[in-house]
Formats: structure tokens, C-alpha cells, sequence
């Protein structure tokens, strides 16, 4: 039997994977940060015999010996905050040593197949191509553009480290996934910042629209393109964008709106004009302001051919984010 290693088991898109991993009938060793971690998977979980392994992202110990055994590595572990930290390399270091920490262990246990989980964030801001462009797999994130945040660069050269490990080690054969914004239903209450965000439209905590769009795409399909990954030959050496639509902020929240009335989920955009301006003042609008202009498009095409699929649609994915958020604050 295929046993699967998955890092960061207890993340949103993790216990998805952990869960299709289980009903398509492969064993699992996940790897956690600690007991309760450990304990909230074993309660989603109560039947399935999971393995367990404690390890740090940013510390070597135990990860040679956490893998052996295992036949495919699923890295899915990585920070992914709301917020831009005052130092980028709060983000960036852990990504990319992580990453390669989990490489180099998996070289180790003779593991030969590696799923890892990247992002469209290492893929839509390619300075080489017009900024109103929409993007595919062939473009990379231009990490010394001004306007890539942390977590952007964060992500690019942390799946950049994962291929040059495997030019190196050409044995190891590398499929990423790289997911737009990701929504859907959680697992259980501790759901991830893509479902902030939705929760911050709802509540009214964003009261206009930014004017920029952003790339959709649901928890369920990201966690069977991972897992399909595993079995089908042609994803060998290749990166999937996981995207099903491209929404504008005010699209999103019209659909909340469409969904439930009584939410207070933004209908109106913010003018170019008035970002131009208020993004000299004030911090939170200078993401927004170095977007402008920008599509942040990818499209998911190359996914469903070679998967076979087509992608839940965005609209369905906000629903459903957004019934889990009532659930479980209710």
C-alpha cells in the first residue's frame, strides 16, 4: 500500500488532502506540530488509522527519520498570514527552508515522488508580460518587482528552491499545485485566511470593494488534484495552476449579497482614482495601490485537461465558505 507523507496536517487545504487521501485508500503519516494538533486530526478522522509524526518547519530534527517508510512526500506546510509582516523574510525564510528541509529528507528516505502545494501568488505578477495579461503555468512571479508582497515572494521561491532541488536530484519526480484564492467548505472551525476573508466581506469589515480581482478556487478540487497527482503519469515535472474563476472583489461580494440579502458585504467599488490617493496615507491601501491596473487571472485550463475535471465554480466555493463560517459561529 502507498503511504503518504503530509506536512502540516492540520491546515485547511492538509485535511482535505489527509481526507481524500484516506477514502481513495492510501495509508497516511501526517506531521504535525504538536499534541492537540495531533488530537483535532484523530476527531475529524476517528476511524482511519493515522501515523503521526512531530516536527518543526523551521528545525532538521527528526524529519529523515519522520519519512521512512513512505513512498510520496505531500509538503503542504507553509505560513500564509492576512496581513504584510514588517520583515518579508518572517515569510520567506520559513517557505523556503521548509521546503527544502522536507526535500532534502524525503532524498533521504528514498522517497521519489513529491507533491508540493504552491501558489497562483508564484505565478500571476510576471514583469515580463503585460500587467492586464492574464497568466498560465509558463509565467513566474518577478520576486524584485515593487509591487510582490511577502507571501508572493514567499511562495515563488519556495517552489523555485523545490525545482532546482529536483534538477538535482533528477530521481525525485516534482508535481505543484498552485491554488488561486482557496475557498469551499472547512472541516472543522479552525478554517484558513481565504475564509477571513470571506468572512470579513460578510460582516461588513470591508465596506467597499477594492478594484482588484482575484483567482477562486475551491478546497475540494485542490485537494483531489493533489491526491490524483499520485497516480497519473503526465503531472510528472509539471506545475497546475488550481483556479476555477477570476472574480472582482465587488463581483464576490455581490455574490454574499445574492446568497443572503442581510449581509453587509460590499456592492461598490473603490475608485482607482481614490486608492491613487489615500494609498499615500494609509498602509492597508498600498497593496491594493501597487495592484492597480493589474489582472491577477490564471487560468486553470492545463488542470482540467490533464486531470480530467472541471472546476467547482468560484461562485458555488463562496457559498459554501461562507454556510461553513455561519456553522460553525453559530
Amino acid at each position: 500500500m502507498t503511504k503518504v507523507f503530509v506536512t502540516g496536517a492540520s491546515g485547511f487545504i492538509a485535511t482535505h488532502i489527509v481526507r481524500e487521501l484516506l477514502e481513495k485508500g492510501y495509508d497516511v503519516r501526517a506531521s504535525v506540530r504538536s499534541e492537540t494538533r495531533k488530537e483535532e486530526i484523530e476527531q475529524l478522522f476517528p476511524d482511519a488509522e493515522i501515523e503521526f509524526a512531530f516536527l518543526d518547519l523551521g528545525k532538521d530534527d527528526g524529519w529523515s527519520d519522520a519519512m521512512a517508510g513512505c513512498d510520496v512526500l505531500m509538503h503542504t506546510a507553509s505560513p500564509f498570514p492576512l496581513g504584510e509582516p514588517k520583515d518579508p523574510e518572517e515569510l520567506i525564510r520559513p517557505a523556503v527552508d521548509g521546503t527544502l528541509r522536507a526535500m532534502r529528507a524525503a532524498k533521504a528516505a528514498g522517497i521519489t515522488r513529491v507533491i508540493l502545494t504552491s501558489s497562483c501568488a508564484a505565478i500571476y505578477k510576471d514583469a515580463s508580460k503585460p500587467k492586464e495579461a492574464p497568466s498560465t503555468e509558463e509565467n513566474w512571479t518577478s520576486v524584485e518587482d515593487p509591487s510582490v508582497g511577502a507571501y508572493e515572494a514567499a511562495k515563488t521561491l519556495a517552489e523555485k528552491a523545490a525545482w532546482d532541488f529536483v534538477s538535482e536530484n533528477p530521481e525525485i519526480a516534482l508535481t505543484t499545485i498552485n491554488p488561486g484564492g482557496v475557498f469551499g467548505p472547512s472541516v472543522d472551525a479552525r478554517y484558513g485566511s481565504s475564509l477571513e476573508i470571506v468572512e470579513q466581506l460578510m460582516t461588513g469589515k470591508v465596506p467597499v470593494a477594492p478594484p482588484i480581482n482575484l483567482v477562486l478556487v475551491d478546497v475540494r478540487d485542490v485537494a483531489m488534484m493533489h491526491v490524483a497527482a499520485i497516480e497519473i503519469e503526465e503531472t510528472k515535472g509539471e506545475r497546475f495552476a488550481g483556479a476555477s474563476n477570476t472574480l472582482r472583489f465587488v463581483d464576490i461580494g455581490k455574490v454574499l449579497k445574492t446568497w443572503d440579502a442581510s449581509l453587509k458585504a460590499p456592492t461598490r467599488e473603490l475608485p482607482n482614482w481614490l486608492v491613487r490617493i489615500l494609498g499615500r496615507f494609509l498602509p492597508d491601501l498600498k497593496p491594493i495601490l501597487a495592484n492597480l491596473g493589474r489582472n491577477l487571472a490564471v487560468s486553470g485550463s492545463k488542470a482540467e485537461r490533464v486531470f480530467g475535471f472541471t472546476f467547482i465554480p468560484a461562485e458555488d466555493a463562496l457559498i459554501a465558505s461562507a454556510e461553513c463560517i455561519r456553522k460553525y459561529q453559530s
